[in-house]
């Protein structure tokens, strides 16, 4: 019998999507086959402390609308990552692999995955680069423009710099202020009278010293997944389009996580040319932004036929809603499935 591959998973962090990325890693873990894998967990808790945890997924999921949590050390007593048998920090050095199911600042903006490159340890998702760069969502629109292709419009506030409605006026309404580094809706205000300017700029604040103002797209709202494999080739899955039920003006954190709020069509209902430009685009936009193992692209199908980008995302959610395992499903890879493919790409990476 060959000998089980070491998966790290890794999950948790200092993020505004610390809860979404415990349900995701619990997800994962719920999917890894015991006979192929031998699974270490690595808990980070909101105040940064790595700790070994269980694997055991149901202590990782969302219970009576509470969302989960890595827990703080007892006592109170907070360290980085530990030292001895046992620590975290031991504990990753006897890995094949990493799973860094983190989402958001400090986990999928390039700064674990420098951790890893320094450590030498093979890990899935994208480069310090890419991830850095797609975790910037003004970067990313300045990237992908640049190469030529189309996004959605947009321009960047810093803290303290005052906004007049004659600065966003070219925008028109609704406007979406996001924080520029987050993702899982957190932060994000519509806006749909300049009135309400100021409070969502206030909001969104909280969680960045940048942000966007986006003006808002009269498009269907599609996502597509690009998966890249061992070999290096890059496919994209069947687009998925979010629609929202009634009484749901847009796909906030709620809607997403807490509220049974939208229905998706996988494939989207656009026709197979339109599907194939959506799935070339994504594509294009992975290989320009030098992404690799994964990445969720997401954008709108205008009434002209044109399919402009919004966001990438380099490490998307792996919760049971999510659609990045979504599509790939109805695309013919199953969730499990996917895992594997993903762990190949990152073990084949590490020895390049």
């Amino acid at each position: 019998m060959a000998e089980r591959i070491r998966v790290g998973v890794l999950y948790g962090g200092r993020s505004s999507e610390h809860a979404i990325s415990v349900l995701s890693a619990g997800c994962v873990l719920d999917a890894l086959d015991p006979a192929r894998y031998d699974v270490i967990t690595i808990g980070i808790t909101p105040t940064g402390a790595w700790l070994p945890t269980s694997p055991d997924p149901a202590q990782l999921r969302t219970a009576n609308r509470q969302l989960p949590s890595v827990a703080e050390p007892a006592g109170g007593a907070v360290t980085r990552f530990g030292s001895g048998p046992g620590s975290a920090l031991d504990r990753l050095g006897e890995l094949d692999v990493v799973i860094p199911m983190l989402h958001g600042a400090n986990g999928e903006d390039g700064t674990v995955q420098g951790m890893l490159e320094l450590a030498g340890v093979p890990y899935v998702g994208s480069g310090v680069l890419a991830s850095a760069a797609a975790m910037d969502k003004a970067f990313t629109k300045t990237v992908l423009s640049a190469a030529g292709l189309v996004v959605t419009p947009a321009m960047v506030v810093r803290q303290g710099r005052p906004v007049r409605t004659m600065d966003v006026q070219h925008l028109g309404l609704p406007l979406f202020v996001k924080p520029a580094r987050t993702g899982s809706s957190v932060g994000i205000s519509r806006v749909t009278d300049y009135g309400e300017l100021a409070e969502a700029l206030e909001l969104a604040f909280r969680h960045d010293d940048k942000v966007l103002i986006e003006a808002g797209m009269a498009g269907r709202e599609l996502e597509c997944g690009v998966l890249q494999d061992a070999d290096g080739s890059v496919s994209a899955s069947l687009p998925a389009e979010i629609r929202l039920r009634p009484g749901f003006d847009w796909y906030s954190f709620e809607a997403k996580y807490l509220d049974d709020s939208s229905d998706f069509d996988i494939p989207a209902q656009i026709g197979e040319a339109a599907v194939k430009q959506v799935q070339d685009i994504a594509c294009q936009a992975f290989e320009v932004l030098e992404c690799s193992g994964l990445a969720r692209v997401d954008g709108f199908w205008m009434p002209d036929g044109q399919f402009v980008l919004n966001e990438v995302n380099t490490m998307p959610g792996f919760t049971p809603i999510s659609m990045y395992p979504k599509m790939w499903a109805e695309t013919g890879v199953s969730y499990p499935e996917l895992l594997d493919r993903l762990i190949a790409t990152a073990l084949a990476r590490g020895k390049r």
